[in-house]
């Protein structure tokens, strides 16, 4: 008998015939047999429901041979116990080297299948026509296999490794750099912040002195001018007091020396624009993040307005002369809207003129739905934020809330931006980076369209994004 027979008998005998598992506390009945003393004591707890008459009071029948046997005297078998603790442990008993449909081992290998059977499984129907190898050439043949595919896996496990070692060093050095970065960035800002902090104390102290100069120069000839009125004053007086015509005589040659030896003197109109210029480094480029091609809109153009797209090299359209007109485009002015409305966000486009003439250019945006026929003041009141631009000195504007912001030095390269949010539309001068102007309200009424206009013919161009715009002469 072989080690693996052995075994199997070894198996058998540690095997209760109640539960087919190996014994639990086996005993011993008066016939012999072996059973886990929990499986006879629950068949002999059942066979006490049966209607049946007994030949003996306190006998039950065992379940192997059907001799009565009295419950009482039920017997520990511990050597027993010991086989079925070893049975236990002994690795070839193991369930999966058993048959899960006849309960024998499994001594044979089904190469179709590609599974093990037993020998009662290799006469089945099902495996009777495959080719069927004993398990051990078949546990040699695929040990071959499986070192090549131990050896290939711990190739690739090497290989794993050492890219997994690669990539952990590449995310601490990412890591790293990650963090120089950020503290690169942090340093950065902080001296940008302590630059734009001296710069902004410099600027302060620049219009304070040029505040103070001023003060002094107009407090001077205020001064002068309070001077000269006391002056004027006590001869006015004097004169007034000569009632007596005898006394006007006598005294009349010192007032007139007095008249003609007084100079009266006029100080030259002061000039009161700001030298000192709002220039925040760096703010243009931060402003062109937000920067957009805005395009102007054909259909809302000026029937004179002439509108020439470089890149497509030809001109857009616009009506010629007697063609009617749509209810979107302006008559009143030679005006244009951009092609793009905005209700929310942050806006920054630029516009580059030359301006040749001296009629009123504007540029700013406008309501979606301001007056396009009629000529109408363009102020906030009317749904305009624009700022005029003016060159030369032909223009002064008076100081009024109604009368938008006109330049008399107007740029040659402007940007605007369009905070909606935060109801601003801020104008800068692209050249310098100066801030011009800024409109600020609660709240905007509506929608805006970028908006541009230009003056009489031959006035000059306006440049939006790669359109150029001039008036039809």
């Amino acid at each position: 008998m072989d080690a693996v027979e052995l075994a199997r008998k070894l198996q058998e005998e540690a095997t209760c015939s109640i539960c087919l598992d190996y014994f639990t506390d086996p005993v011993m009945t008066a016939c012999g047999h072996n059973f886990c003393r929990e499986c006879i004591q629950l068949t002999w707890e059942k066979a006490k429901g049966q209607k049946r008459r007994r030949k003996q009071k306190g006998s039950f029948p065992c379940p192997e041979c059907r001799e009565l046997s009295p419950q009482r005297n039920l017997r520990p078998n511990r050597l027993l116990t010991k086989v079925a603790e070893m049975a236990r442990q002994h690795p070839s008993l193991h369930s999966r080297d058993l048959c899960q449909v006849h309960k024998e081992l499994l001594k044979l290998f089904c190469e179709d299948d590609q599974s093990p059977i037993c020998v009662i499984c290799r006469e089945s129907q099902e495996h009777r026509p495959h080719r069927v190898v004993p398990i051990e050439e078949a546990v040699q043949e695929y040990k071959l296999k499986l070192e090549k595919d131990m050896e290939y896996l711990r190739e690739e496990m090497m290989k794993t490794g050492n890219l997994q070692a690669k990539e952990e060093q590449t995310l601490a050095e990412w890591q790293e750099k990650v963090k120089e970065r950020r503290e690169h960035i942090m340093v950065e800002f902080e001296k940008m912040d302590l630059f734009l902090m001296e710069e902004k104390q410099r600027l302060l102290q620049a219009l304070k002195k040029e505040e103070e100069e001023m003060v002094a120069k107009l407090q001077k000839s205020i001064a002068l001018l309070e001077q000269q009125s006391h002056s004027l004053e006590m001869l006015l007086l004097q004169l007034e007091e000569m009632s007596a015509p005898l006394q006007k005589l006598q005294d009349m040659k010192d007032l007139l020396s007095r008249k003609n030896n007084l100079s009266v003197q006029y100080p030259e109109a002061t000039t009161t624009k700001l030298k000192t210029v709002c220039r925040v480094p760096g703010q243009i480029e931060v402003l062109k993040n937000f920067q957009e091609d805005v395009m102007p809109d054909p259909t809302t153009a000026y029937p004179y307005l002439l509108l020439y797209e470089s890149r497509q090299r030809r001109y857009l359209s616009t009506p010629v002369d007697g063609t009617a007109c749509g209810k979107d485009r302006f008559l009143a002015y030679p005006c244009v809207v951009g092609q793009e409305t905005f209700s929310s966000g942050r806006h920054y486009w630029e516009v580059g003129m030359n301006l040749t003439g001296d009629a009123l250019w504007a540029l700013g945006v406008c309501r979606d739905n301001v007056s396009r026929r009629g000529r109408v003041l363009k102020s906030p009141e009317n749904g305009f934020w624009v700022v005029q631009l003016c060159k030369g000195k032909r223009y002064a504007p008076t100081m009024s809330a109604l009368i938008p912001i006109t330049l008399t030095e107007p740029p040659s390269h402007m940007g605007i931006f369009l905070d909606f949010e935060a109801g601003e539309v801020s104008f800068y001068n692209v050249n310098n980076g100066s801030h011009l102007h800024t409109y600020s309200q609660p709240a905007f009424p509506g929608p805006l369209q970028p908006f541009f206009c230009l003056g009489a013919p031959k006035s000059g161009q306006m440049v939006i994004s790669t359109v150029t715009l001039w008036v039809k002469g």
